[in-house]
């Protein structure tokens, strides 16, 4: 199996997720990928390019190792820094749908806990 096939994909969206992910704190964000990006880097074929990663802490919370896409965008996103910073203290969901659109939840760990 080819490992980190779509690293270099999302290594390229980081400056607009690392932007989309500092206004999640206010609002869930969306915006749409160019599947075009992924194709080339692998044909997932009918299993397509939907997933969902759940974090705390920076840390995932769900299983994601059936997903080469998820797995390579958790890689990048814990390869940047400033999103290092921004992933503590919160629980952040990110999905990919069928439309091809990047939707990023953020909330705030509650201190009470």
């Amino acid at each position: 199996m080819e490992e980190r096939k779509y690293l270099t994909t999302w290594r390229k969206y980081i400056p607009v997720i690392r932007l989309h992910l500092k206004k999640s704190l206010i609002e869930e964000q969306n915006f749409k990928l160019n599947i075009t990006d992924f194709e080339s880097a692998g044909d997932r074929g009918k299993s397509g390019y939907t997933f969902n990663i759940a974090m705390e802490n920076g840390k995932v919370t769900n299983n994601i190792s059936g997903s080469a896409v998820a797995r390579d965008l958790y890689e990048a996103l814990k390869s940047d820094e400033a999103i290092k910073a921004m992933l503590q203290d919160k629980n952040i969901k990110i999905s990919v749908g069928k439309s091809f659109v990047l939707s990023i939840k953020t909330t705030h760990i509650s201190a009470y806990k």
